[in-house]
């Protein structure tokens, strides 16, 4: 059984990376430089973590996508919408979480990203594409979701020779699982990057890296990243 996988170097991918490597052989993995403000770091991470499990590193360039994506993740004369674990409880008003995933949204990306995965896929004779989609995302960004997963399948099936199909290892957990089941799998969270900027330290306040803040908090372990850069937080 063999795979292609989307690693954009955040704590979802790194850990479904992990999980998929134990039974599946990972042939790709993939990474898109879509003029995102945190490119260069997450490049840089994803990179460490192909190393780590011997697999091809690719990055593949989508200056176009860049050029049509208005919104904070691109472009620099936004700010990126900085969020407090209060915004992101369970009993917060939805609107804030909404509004601050419509201020990161780049068009169609994970569309256009699992279909290029596919390519790779069939032309590589895998039967996989590894996704990190979880269900903590998915409440505020559909392209997370099952139902989505179902629809890959379903259209990938019509767009490729072998019927390429998903493979989605985190999809019914939320942060806190996902770290859980990173440190069973010895995921490489250390080399895992969250932060929509991309500066040396994670900037701590942006939504991504506040829910990976509270996760990490719910666990009751200490983030390895963290650790490495010699933050105490």
């Amino acid at each position: 059984m063999s795979a292609i996988a989307l690693l954009s170097s955040g704590l979802d991918s790194v850990t479904s990376l992990a999980i998929a490597q134990r039974e599946t052989d990972i042939r790709m993995a993939l990474i898109f430089d879509y003029g995102q403000r945190a490119a260069a770091r997450e490049i840089e991470y994803s990179r460490k973590v192909a190393e780590k499990y011997g697999i091809e590193h690719k990055v593949i360039p989508l200056t176009w996508l860049k050029d049509i994506t208005a919104t904070s993740l691109v472009s620099t004369d936004m700010d990126v919408p900085q969020m407090s674990m209060q915004d992101i409880a369970e009993e917060s008003d939805p609107a804030i979480t909404l509004d601050s995933a419509k201020k990161v949204w780049v068009p169609n990306r994970n569309g256009v990203m699992i279909n290029i995965a596919a390519s790779f896929a069939e032309s590589l004779e895998c039967k996989y594409v590894i996704v990190g989609f979880n269900s903590e995302e998915a409440v505020t960004f559909p392209d997370n979701s099952v139902a989505y997963l179902d629809s890959l399948d379903k259209c990938l099936g019509y767009s490729t020779l072998n019927g390429v199909k998903m493979m989605a290892p985190v999809a019914g957990l939320d942060k806190q699982g996902i770290i859980r089941k990173a440190l069973e799998t010895k995921a490489p969270l250390e080399w895992s990057w969250s932060c929509y900027h991309g500066k040396e330290v994670p900037c701590g306040v942006c939504e991504s890296c506040t829910r990976r803040k509270r996760a990490f908090m719910q666990a009751g372990i200490k983030d390895p990243l963290m650790e490495r850069l010699g933050i105490n937080d």
